[in-house]
């Protein structure tokens, strides 16, 4: 063996290292990340070739942080099959979904030589950690935080892929309009605060992850957020977030407190509504600029329509 020379590396042996990350891959759900990079690009009109890339980027590091995040929430079902580590084992999926993020950077310094790429993929990914670490924390202490503390957070962790992908295109792109950030920040809290109600509302989410998730994990979702503080002396709701529990009873106790007492649900649907106003906002900021943005306002009446929470017709006059 040549001590001063790279290992060499194999097909076989990369198949085993991505064995997690393709299980998931392969069982991926809507690529609506892709959808959105193109519309964004309606706009910034970057060549199809790192147009791809970029998706292509934006799909390993959200697939290889799903694999992250099932661990830590010790999750059993992704999209109704089983996670990756139930199948690989927590050690070489941790491995597998860390080593795709090398990976992916590979892929970012393919698009050129311009240090603001690194800087960009190192920023987001400082930031989506940062999401992720607080999130955990207030799961793990039991510290409930503000509204505006959790729609942080979700900037950080759900909103910075959106993030990326837009700040990598402008790199690439003659047009630098910096309302596009606001747009994909705004997209990934209307995407969370969605997802969020889903998990405790959906047949097809307990289908595809199991009843009310967020309170098995113990998660302080958006509408468990403001639960626990429209009503700060009632513990009922920590007291179950505490327990983890996988009672069937005792979950949808909790969720008809939320939903008729606390009336969290209801202002899930203002808070989506606010924020479609302020997407709609800078869409049309961007549009009297001479921009073509009808790809970018289908691409939010299609996130819009996952939950139904905002009729997509009131947008029509």
């Amino acid at each position: 063996m040549e001590l001063r020379s790279i290992p060499q590396w194999n097909e076989e042996k990369e198949r085993i290292l991505s064995g997690p990350y393709e299980y998931l891959r392969k069982i991926q759900g809507k690529d609506l990340r892709t959808t959105l990079i193109r519309a964004f690009n309606s706009i910034l009109k970057v060549p199809d070739q790192q147009i791809q890339a970029i998706a292509e980027v934006i799909g390993m590091l959200h697939t290889s942080s799903l694999l992250v995040d099932d661990v830590e929430d010790n999750a059993e079902l992704r999209r109704g099959f089983p996670v990756a580590h139930s199948m690989f084992g927590v050690a070489q999926t941790i491995n597998s979904a860390n080593y795709i993020y090398f990976v992916a950077l590979q892929k970012v310094l393919e698009l050129g030589s311009q240090r603001e790429f690194i800087d960009i993929y190192s920023e987001e990914m400082i930031n989506l950690h940062r999401g992720q670490g607080m999130d955990l924390y207030w799961r793990e202490t039991l510290e409930c935080p503000t509204e505006a503390e959790y729609l942080g957070m979700v900037m950080n962790k759900t909103g910075g892929l959106f993030r990326l992908a837009v700040r990598l295109m402008m790199v690439l792109s003659d047009h630098k309009l910096p309302e596009l950030i606001d747009i994909a920040n705004i997209l990934g809290i209307i995407y969370q605060i969605q997802d969020d109600y889903l998990n405790l509302q959906s047949a097809e989410y307990s289908k595809n992850k199991g009843f009310c998730e967020d309170l098995t994990e113990g998660k302080f979702s958006f509408p468990i957020i403001h639960a626990i503080r429209k009503d700060p002396h009632n513990k009922e709701l920590l007291n179950v977030l505490r327990q983890k529990t996988t009672d069937i009873t005792l979950k949808e106790y909790a969720v008809d407190y939320m939903r008729n007492t606390t009336h969290s649900f209801d202002h899930v649907k203002t808070t989506v509504d606010y924020y479609d106003r302020q997407a709609r906002a800078a869409i049309a900021t961007v549009s009297s600029k001479g921009m073509d943005t009808s790809k970018l306002t289908m691409v939010l009446d299609k996130i819009l329509s996952l939950s139904g929470l905002v009729r997509n017709e009131q947008h029509s006059a």
